[in-house]
């Protein structure tokens, strides 16, 4: 199987370039041990809200015209279905996305503001109904990560980040669900800077991924297990298979952090970062903070992912 290359990284960071943001590394004096140094990488400023603007943008600008003629479906429990959505919009593209009824409603409505058709299913239909659609309609399937696109679009993090950082950065700190993100920014980390380690970030109860890299083998975990976290955009049962591909090759490790964890990160980065993150958008810095034993290292940068949350569900995590 065929790894994105910095070619194919760079290709995306031109397609995209006037639709995604290129977002800043922000360096966070307040989160400072007197060992250790932390910048943040809020794609949570994205248009969208989230880094998925990125691979959705490169994916569906590399269509045909007969392709695009034909529409997109795609899958998502919202920062996917936001995507594609606004990029399918900005390119005069039909696109129906397929949404699981336990999406947070702020994530659905953004979807339709967008201009999508949203189908919504149970939580175990997510990732069949679009191939049905698909089948039925003509549609142009748009995953969510197991896509080359998909990945060199989200790898234009890692590109950024290569770009921004200090000398002295040494671990990056990236959230882990279907692996597009990590594994994108993966290889642009190690193509790009090799001396950086590279370090998934999951929930305690979604962790699929960390057991895939310590097994040598890709495995699943329970739809009904994955979907108890806190971290909606995580809930994926397994990571993608180019994605593992690419996690075998450049991720040197993935930890795991707690709902407890993963929820006072939300507080923390709102009170102290101003930046608003989604649970999924915390688990990174919550590594930084609350797994420091396990993670080595003395410079780092976390990838806050996304920002899209129920005001409601903020304002309690705030209160907490």
């Amino acid at each position: 199987m065929t790894l994105v290359d910095l070619e194919d990284l760079r290709a995306a960071q031109r397609r995209i370039a006037g639709t995604a943001v290129r977002t800043p590394l922000l360096p966070c004096p307040w989160a400072e041990d007197g060992g250790r140094r932390l910048w943040l990488k809020p794609e949570s400023l994205q248009p969208t809200g989230a880094f998925k603007i990125r691979g959705a943008t490169n994916r569906l600008a590399a269509l045909t015209g007969e392709e695009r003629a034909r529409g997109v479906v795609a899958q998502s429990s919202g920062n996917h279905a936001q995507a594609v959505a606004y990029a399918a919009r900005r390119l005069g593209i039909k696109a129906v996305i397929v949404m699981p009824d336990t999406s947070p409603a702020v994530k659905i409505e953004n979807t339709r503001s967008f201009g999508a058709e949203v189908v919504i299913v149970t939580a175990e239909q997510r990732d069949t109904v679009p191939a049905e659609l698909a089948a039925e309609h003509g549609y142009v399937w748009v995953p969510p990560y197991d896509d080359p696109y998909i990945v060199a679009g989200q790898g234009t993090v890692g590109l950024e980040i290569a770009e921004d950082a200090p000398d002295e950065l040494d671990t990056v700190l990236v959230p882990v669900s279907g692996g597009g993100l990590i594994s994108g920014t993966a290889a642009a980390l190690k193509l790009a800077c090799p001396g950086v380690r590279v370090v998934g970030v999951e929930p305690e109860l979604a962790a699929d991924a960390q057991q895939s890299l310590r097994a040598g083998v890709r495995t699943a975990w329970p739809v009904a297990d994955t979907y108890r976290t806190i971290a909606d955009g995580l809930r994926t049962p397994s990571v993608g298979v180019l994605p593992f591909e690419h996690i075998t090759a450049y991720v040197d490790d993935i930890v795991t952090v707690s709902e407890d964890e993963i929820r006072s990160t939300v507080a923390l980065l709102a009170r102290r970062g101003r930046l608003v993150a989604e649970p999924s958008g915390a688990v990174a810095p919550a590594a930084y903070f609350h797994r420091a034993g396990e993670l080595g290292g003395r410079v780092f940068a976390a990838v806050v992912s996304g920002g899209n949350l129920d005001p409601a569900l903020l304002a309690g995590l705030l209160a907490t």
